[in-house]
C-alpha cells in the first residue's frame, strides 16, 4: 500500500529510511509546539488552545504536502510570520487578534487564487539561477546559524553584534562533540546518522549536569490531555479586511509579501536539495506545493494560528534520507502524537538538536559547487541572497535584495533580455516595498 501511494522504489528509499527522516525533522521542528504559543500568546490569545492548534494545524500541513506532491517537506505555523501577526499587526497596529486571523485567511486565499491560477508558481520559476542557488546555501547558513545561537555558542554582543559563546559548558561541548559524531556516521553512510545522533544526545543530556541542572530533565510524567480550541477555532472576524481595506492595506500587502517569498524561497532551496528539480533547475510540481500551502494557511486560520508555510527543517529529514511524502505524514503523525505524549517531546533539548541543524546547513551549502564564478552577475546576487537570508532572519529579505541587485545589474551590462520580464516586475515591487512599506 505503501508503496502504491508514495512510489518509494522510483525514489529509491524504503519505509524505514522514510520513518526516520520523519522523525528526524519532527525532532528539528518540535519547538514550534511550544514558541509558537508563546508568541502568539502576545496577542492576548489562550496558550493550551494554541499548543493543540499548533499541531493541528501543522499536521494538517504535513498531510497536505504529501497528498498532493508527495514530497519530505513538512508544514507548520511560520517563524517570522508569527511575530509579525503579533508584534506588528496586534501589538502595533492595535487590531486584535481575531483581525490578524483573519488578515490570514484572506492572505491563504489570495495566495490559493494565485497557486491554482499558476502565478505564484511563474514568481518562482522567473527567479534567475544565481539567486535560487543563493536561496538553497543562505537557507543552510540560517540553519546553522539558529543551532548554533539556540544553545550559546554565538551570543549577542554589543560591539561587534555576535560573538562566540562559553564553549566549556556542557551544551556547547555536546553540540561539537555531537556535529563530529554525526559527520562521522554520514561519512560511514550509516542510515539515520541524524536521528541516531539527536536520540543520543538527549540521553546524555539527562545525566549531565549544567549551571547546577541538567541540560534537559525527566519529565512528570509520560502522557498529558490535549486543551481544546473552542476558544480559538473560528473566531476570526472574516468580513473586517473587506469592511476596512484602506485601513489594513499596507499590512495586508507585507504579509503577503512575507509570506509569499518565504514559501517561495523554502520550496525552491529545499527542492535543489532534495534533487526533486529538472535540469533546467525548474520544480516539476511546484503548483501543487505552492497549493497545499495556501489551503494549510487558509485551515489553520479557521482554527486560529497565524501563517502555515513549509519548513527549512525539513531539510534536516531530507539529508536523512527522507525522498517522498511518506517522511511528511510520519512527521505529521509525529505532531498528532505530541499533543499526548508532549512531556516526553519537550525533553529533546537544543543541543541535540542544534547539531542536526549545523548538519543540515553544510549540505545545503553544497549547492554553491553549482555557481558559475567567472560570471560575476550570477555570483554577487547569489552572495547577497546568501548573506542576507541569515543577517536579516528572513528569506524574503534576501530573495528581494538579490534579485533586485541581480536586476539593475543586467540593466547596466546591456544584458536585459537574460532575465524574464517577471523577474523585473517583481525587483519593482520589492522597491516599492523598501520605499514605502
Amino acid at each position: 500500500m505503501l508503496e502504491k501511494l508514495f512510489g518509494l522504489k522510483a525514489a529509491n528509499t524504503t519505509v524505514r529510511t522514510e520513518f526516520l527522516a520523519g522523525i528526524t525533522t519532527f525532532a528539528a521542528m518540535a519547538y514550534i509546539l511550544a514558541v509558537n504559543p508563546a508568541i502568539l500568546s502576545n496577542a492576548g490569545m489562550p496558550v493550551p488552545a494554541l499548543i493543540t492548534v499548533t499541531a493541528i494545524a501543522a499536521a494538517l500541513g504535513c498531510f497536505l504536502m504529501a497528498v498532493m506532491t508527495n514530497y519530505p517537506i513538512a508544514q507548520a505555523p511560520g517563524m517570522g510570520t508569527n511575530s509579525y501577526f503579533a508584534f506588528v499587526i496586534c501589538i502595533g497596529s492595535g487590531l486584535p487578534w481575531q483581525t490578524a486571523l483573519a488578515l490570514t485567511f484572506w492572505n491563504g486565499i489570495i495566495f490559493l487564487i494565485l497557486s491554482v491560477t499558476g502565478l505564484r508558481s511563474k514568481l518562482a520559476e522567473s527567479l534567475p539561477n544565481g539567486v535560487k542557488i543563493g536561496i538553497q546555501c543562505g537557507i543552510g547558513f540560517f540553519i546553522a546559524f539558529i543551532g548554533l545561537k539556540s544553545v550559546g555558542i554565538v551570543i549577542p554582543h554589543e560591539a561587534t553584534l555576535v560573538s562566540i559563546g562559553d564553549l566549556k559548558a556542557p551544551a556547547s561541548l555536546m553540540v561539537m562533540g555531537g556535529l563530529a559524531f554525526m559527520t562521522f556516521l554520514t561519512i560511514r553512510k550509516v542510515s539515520g546518522a541524524l536521528f541516531i545522533t539527536i536520540l543520543g544526545l538527549t540521553v546524555i543530556g539527562l545525566i549531565i549536569p549544567s549551571q547546577g541542572a541538567m541540560v534537559t530533565s525527566v519529565p512528570d510524567g509520560i502522557v498529558s490531555l490535549p486543551s481544546g480550541i473552542s476558544e480559538t477555532f473560528l473566531k476570526l472576524d472574516i468580513l473586517y479586511p473587506i469592511k476596512h481595506f484602506p485601513e489594513i492595506a499596507d499590512v495586508l500587502i507585507t504579509l503577503l509579501l512575507l509570506d509569499l517569498f518565504d514559501s517561495i524561497g523554502t520550496l525552491v532551496g529545499l527542492s535543489r536539495r532534495a534533487n526533486l528539480v529538472r535540469k533546467d533547475g525548474s520544480m516539476p510540481k511546484m503548483g501543487k506545493a505552492l497549493t497545499a500551502d495556501a489551503v494549510a494557511t487558509v485551515a489553520g486560520s479557521l482554527f486560529g494560528t497565524s501563517t502555515t508555510t513549509s519548513y527549512i527543517e525539513s531539510a534536516a529529514g531530507i539529508e536523512s534520507g527522507g525522498r517522498t511524502g511518506l517522511t511528511s505524514v510520519v512527521t505529521g503523525l509525529c505532531f498528532l502524537v505530541a499533543l499526548i505524549f508532549t512531556p516526553i517531546i519537550l525533553i529533546v533539548p537544543a543541543a541535540a538538536t542544534a547539531p542536526a541543524l549545523v548538519m543540515v546547513g553544510a549540505f545545503m551549502a553544497q549547492g554553491l559547487k553549482e555557481l558559475k564564478f567567472d560570471d560575476l552577475g550570477e555570483v554577487v546576487p547569489a552572495f547577497i541572497t546568501m548573506l542576507m537570508i541569515p543577517l536579516t532572519f528572513s528569506i524574503t529579505e534576501g530573495i528581494g535584495l538579490g534579485l533586485t541587485l541581480y536586476s539593475l545589474i543586467l540593466l547596466l551590462s546591456g544584458r536585459a533580455k537574460e532575465a524574464p520580464v517577471l523577474s523585473y516586475a517583481i525587483s519593482i515591487v520589492f522597491v516599492i516595498y523598501y520605499a514605502f512599506l
